[in-house]
């Protein structure tokens, strides 16, 4: 079979670091660089450069089963090391699997696919990671440039409890090379204590950024969700590489919004929500939802779907190349897929999980704010996928602009 077209992919990095990935990239054949500001976008044969979105119209990876696979259903290593989004995944479900199967588990954590890509490529591939978690739009550029190895699907037999329909996406066609771990949207969260308006749009929030909330407000760390609040405000879609829409986009992030910043927070649930840091704060469902489970006065926070459009995304399971322990990573990947281990990952995460039947097994456990986690179809209709394109460059200049600008 012929190899898939490659085209550039563009990761962040420091600066600093660019002279030792390039020569990493010069070894595997990729090709071109270029550095901005305080951090790098460096350019590699693979995917396209775009937004942070799960990508329904992303470049697609091979279909055709991989000619071999990294596990063989061996004996299990005894440790494994996981790259994923912050506090993603139910503490149960993980002391569970060491305590049924053995391995160890550790974690770290980014806060943008960029970032998670860049720890790649600056580990010559694996960084030591063995389950990596990235957004749908990035894995065909990953597959192409070495980045994921293949997934032996013969070694996770769960994957028979997920619904056929977050499967097969147009990322990965025959899910070789990763599996939906969970999908969400992005919206924002207001403290009705101290802003006594209704909020309702992405034009309300910016305009409530730059008025009462000023100085009391976070946006997600993450480049296109950034620059996503000034097109899914204006109704421009938010994967364009029209210049003049960049310009103007920019403009307004840089120049209007940036000053009012006072954080760049990719997990305010955590900290800023249950602290009452910030009043006005963007943020992805599952984790806005877990900030006011976890806030003594719940009741003042006021979570809005972003509108009149906005983002969804699909993170996924994966497993990184020359991945050291990868028998012991398909065995974690098979026991989070158990539907008892998915509802309980719904409840602590706060995100649909793609599993069959999760949304009513959910409300027969009780769980609570289920209208956070599961949307209608009518709601859905209003969220648009990202992808990965030629905009990416500008958009992550805008990202470092605007903290530079801002009153952070």
């Amino acid at each position: 079979m012929s190899r898939p077209e490659q085209q550039p992919l563009r990761i962040l990095a420091h600066t600093s670091a660019v002279p030792r990935i390039r020569r990493e990239l010069t070894r595997r054949g990729l090709l071109g660089l270029a550095a901005a500001g305080g951090a790098g976008l460096l350019s590699a044969c693979g995917g396209g450069g775009g937004g942070t979105g799960g990508g329904g119209n992303a470049t697609s990876v091979p279909t055709a089963a991989p000619p071999s696979q990294v596990a063989t259903g061996g004996a299990l290593e005894g440790s494994i090391s996981m790259y994923s989004w912050g506090d993603y995944d139910a503490p149960e479900v993980l002391e569970a699997f060491t305590k049924d199967k053995g391995p160890t588990i550790t974690t770290d954590s980014f806060g943008s696919n960029e970032e998670l890509i860049s720890k790649l490529v600056a580990g010559k591939g694996t960084g030591g990671y063995d389950i990596v978690v990235p957004t749908g739009a990035f894995i065909p550029q990953m597959v192409q440039n070495g980045l994921l190895a293949p997934i032996n699907k013969e070694l996770v037999p769960n994957l028979q409890h997920m619904d056929p329909q977050f499967l097969g996406q147009a990322w990965d066609p025959a899910n070789n090379y990763s599996i939906c771990k969970a999908w969400g949207t992005t919206g924002f969260v207001y403290d009705r204590t101290k802003i006594t308006r209704e909020l309702k749009t992405w034009t309300d929030f910016a305009d409530c950024a730059t008025k009462e909330a000023s100085g009391k407000v976070s946006l997600l760390d993450d480049p296109a969700e950034i620059t996503g609040i000034y097109y899914w405000a204006n109704g421009i879609d938010w994967n364009t590489t029209d210049s003049a829409q960049i310009d103007a986009a920019e403009k307004f992030v840089v120049e209007t919004l940036a000053p009012h910043v006072a954080a760049f927070d990719s997990y305010p649930g955590g900290q800023a929500i249950p602290q009452g840091t910030q009043w006005l704060m963007q943020c992805w469902n599952g984790d806005a939802r877990i900030g006011i489970q976890n806030s003594k006065d719940p009741e003042k926070w006021q979570w809005v779907l972003g509108s009149p459009t906005t983002e969804l995304w699909m993170d996924n399971w994966a497993i990184a190349a020359g991945a050291p322990h990868p028998e012991a990573a398909h065995a974690f990947i098979d026991y989070v897929l158990t539907p008892e281990n998915q509802l309980k990952n719904v409840d602590y995460i706060g995100y649909h999980t793609g599993a069959k039947d999760i949304e009513e097994s959910a409300k027969k456990a009780g769980f609570e704010m289920l209208d956070m986690v599961f949307f209608t179809p009518e709601q859905i209709a209003t969220m648009k996928t990202g992808e990965v394109n030629d905009a990416q460059q500008r958009t992550v200049d805008i990202w470092n602009k605007a903290k530079a600008a801002a009153g952070a």
